[in-house]
């Protein structure tokens, strides 16, 4: 038995005439404004929301730019008197790797640069596909990198992470101390703003043919 072609109509809930719950996934009739399993809201999707996703994520980008123009990192040791230094986020990757940690360095690189950008360009991406229509292998690969955005999320807080934790250990008064840069606040709020970006866009668009009116409006 061949397999059902990609292009093939399919049948969503939302052509079905039901509306999917965004807290627990349980599908309701179109009817239905509460989920009766966890009390949430039914909100039938709207590429509104969108406006929210742009919003968020153009935050979100106007905070990275300072996060990687001002240190992270300000070293202060004998009180000043052998010298103060401050590290940037790429100052800091080029630092361990002169001094040898390559394995840090990756990962420092991976979750304050790489991870960041790749999901700039994958929200905008989403956004400016959602709601047009698609095969279901291309749906599927959008769900998919949707859920892949949501899970990293929370990882591209690793470099606030290290610079609170040194803050926290290293202080030695007149010996030594490290003190988070400017940078670190500017970083933390891109990364909280891009999660909130994420987090407003709704999946259920990526299966919708007819982004902006329901089938029944065309009948």
């Amino acid at each position: 038995m061949s397999a059902p072609a990609q292009d093939a109509p399919v049948l969503t809930a939302h052509r079905a005439g039901l509306a999917g719950c965004r807290s627990c996934g349980r599908a309701w009739p179109e009817a239905e404004t509460t989920c009766r399993r966890c009390g949430s809201a039914l909100v039938p999707p709207d590429r509104r929301c969108l406006n929210a996703v742009w919003a968020w994520l153009a935050a979100g980008f106007i905070f990275y730019i300072p996060a990687n123009l001002f240190p992270m990192l300000k070293t202060s040791t004998f009180g000043g008197l052998r010298g103060n230094s401050e590290s940037t986020i790429l100052g800091g990757v080029v630092e361990l790797m002169h001094y040898g940690n390559y394995g840090i360095a990756a990962v420092i690189f991976a979750a304050s640069v790489m991870v960041p950008v790749g999901k700039f360009v994958a929200i905008a991406w989403l956004a400016l596909v959602a709601g047009r229509p698609a095969t279901v292998r291309a749906a599927h690969k959008r769900l998919a990198l949707y859920e892949v955005v949501e899970f990293i999320g929370r990882w591209s807080m690793i470099d606030v992470f290290v610079v609170a934790i040194l803050s926290a250990l290293v202080q030695l008064g007149f010996v030594a101390s490290i003190h988070p840069g400017p940078a670190a606040v500017s970083f933390a709020l891109s990364v909280a703003f891009t999660m909130l970006s994420a987090q407003s866009f709704d999946p259920r668009l990526i299966w919708r043919g007819l982004p902006l009116r329901s089938r029944k409006d065309h009948e």
